[in-house]
């Protein structure tokens, strides 16, 4: 009976996830912006900051600890799907040529500015809102590394939806945030294993651990992989043995990186990155995971954060407005003046430099996930993980503003030029 009673609670948590995200997608994209908005605001309401405020009771009621148990479990197996999609939805053959040495430039301008300004916020915030024992320099690489995420999953959709997505500026700002999160994620493995490792031994345990799992797969684990994809388009499909095979090794991978302690997204992503560059492929997982994927495990893990989103210190009197308005400035202009700079360097007129570098500020899904890893493994607090939620939600509904305000209608139309248009 108990275990039928924990069952209930379990579907009646996932029951009210789902409409909420839903229904806060839905408006979001009735005012013109990204479903992925909605979301991540819906799972802050779920939390303290609405839910619990009004209704601790029914909050207590839905999420009481060992239902947010399951949660994190079914958002962690959620998490890594999404980012093993993400990995195989990237298209190799944009990594070649002048476009990847111009995108590479373009990524790295958004990284550095802006690690190196969250850098520095980390050192003024670090004595009120570190963790207890970590260290300046840890602190220091977490705030740095969260800020410099582009959310290139959420970014690849809004330029597919605007029809610009293989267009010459469209084409650079995809792979450069692509290149962007790549860094992200070894970055963040290697924070991880600096930080939770607890001794020099075991963050170089866990850093060999790493790179022998991401050679190996990239590898060894791609030609095997190729084998599979040469079948798949063959036969025009892949066959449910086929789909068994590949959740096993995403559910292995994910399991070992997990192990060695760098979190089960970054085997996720990696055994993405080694799937065969097949439109077979990525068209039968985009069918059968994808849905499932973004629509019921991936708002579990909206929810998840907004329960752990405390909002306390943003009340009357509160003390944390500073330091968000100060996350919030380093976040924008690291990215924004970054980007836009290397942009109009590049050839490009201002409106496309500024239309860039409002997209690569929309740090979306991935700085949540980003955070939320850091929360697991102790790395920031939960007065920092509010601020940086709430930096995530703002600079993501300011991605199409700025867009649109930079690239009107009119003028976007001439982004599918063949090279950089002077438009003043």
């Amino acid at each position: 009976m108990n275990q039928i009673h924990f069952a209930l609670q379990v579907f009646a948590a996932l029951a009210v996830v789902l409409v909420a995200t839903t229904v806060c997608g839905r408006l979001a994209m009735l005012v013109k912006q990204p479903r992925v908005v909605g979301e991540m605001v819906a799972g802050v309401l779920l939390g303290p900051a609405l839910l619990g405020a009004v209704a601790p009771g029914v909050q207590a009621q839905l999420f009481p600890a060992d239902v947010k148990n399951t949660l994190y479990v079914l958002s962690t197996i959620g998490l890594t799907f999404y980012m093993f999609l993400v990995g195989s939805s990237l298209d190799h053959g944009l990594t070649a040529g002048s476009n990847a040495r111009k995108a590479s430039v373009l990524a790295i301008s958004g990284i550095v500015p802006t690690f190196l300004l969250g850098a520095g916020a980390a050192v003024v915030f670090y004595d009120s809102l570190s963790p207890e024992g970590t260290s300046m320099w840890v602190f220091m690489l977490f705030i740095g590394g969260a800020l410099s995420i582009t959310a290139f999953p959420m970014l690849a959709r809004i330029l597919q939806e605007r029809g610009i997505a293989n267009t010459p500026i469209g084409g650079l700002t995809l792979v450069a945030a692509a290149i962007d999160d790549a860094a992200a994620w070894a970055f963040l493995a290697l924070i991880i294993a600096v930080g939770a490792s607890g001794s020099p031994a075991g963050a170089l345990k866990t850093i060999a651990g790493a790179a022998i799992f991401a050679v190996l797969m990239l590898t060894v684990g791609r030609k095997w992989l190729a084998k599979l994809g040469e079948r798949a388009e063959r036969d025009g499909k892949l066959s449910r043995d086929m789909v068994a095979v590949i959740l096993f090794i995403v559910l292995l991978a994910g399991w070992y990186t997990d192990y060695i302690g760098v979190f089960s997204v970054f085997g996720g992503f990696i055994t993405g990155l080694a799937m065969p560059n097949s439109k077979v492929v990525r068209r039968e997982l985009d069918t059968k995971l994808t849905d499932l994927n973004s629509i019921l495990l991936l708002p579990v893990f909206f929810a998840f954060s907004g329960l752990n989103t405390r909002v306390d210190g943003f009340g009357s009197g509160g003390a944390l407005w500073f330091q968000l308005a100060a996350m919030m400035l380093v976040a924008f202009v690291g990215k924004y003046v970054g980007c836009g700079l290397v942009v109009r360097a590049q050839g490009y007129s201002w409106r496309y430099a500024s239309a860039v570098g409002g997209l690569m500020n929309a740090r979306g899904l991935m700085i949540l996930i980003f955070i939320n890893i850091g929360l697991a493994y102790d790395l920031v607090t939960p007065e920092m993980f509010a601020i940086l939620v709430a930096v995530a939600i703002v600079t993501t509904a300011a991605a199409m503003p700025i867009y649109r305000a930079s690239l009107p209608d009119h003028l976007e139309a001439q982004a599918s030029l063949k090279s950089p248009e002077p438009v003043r």
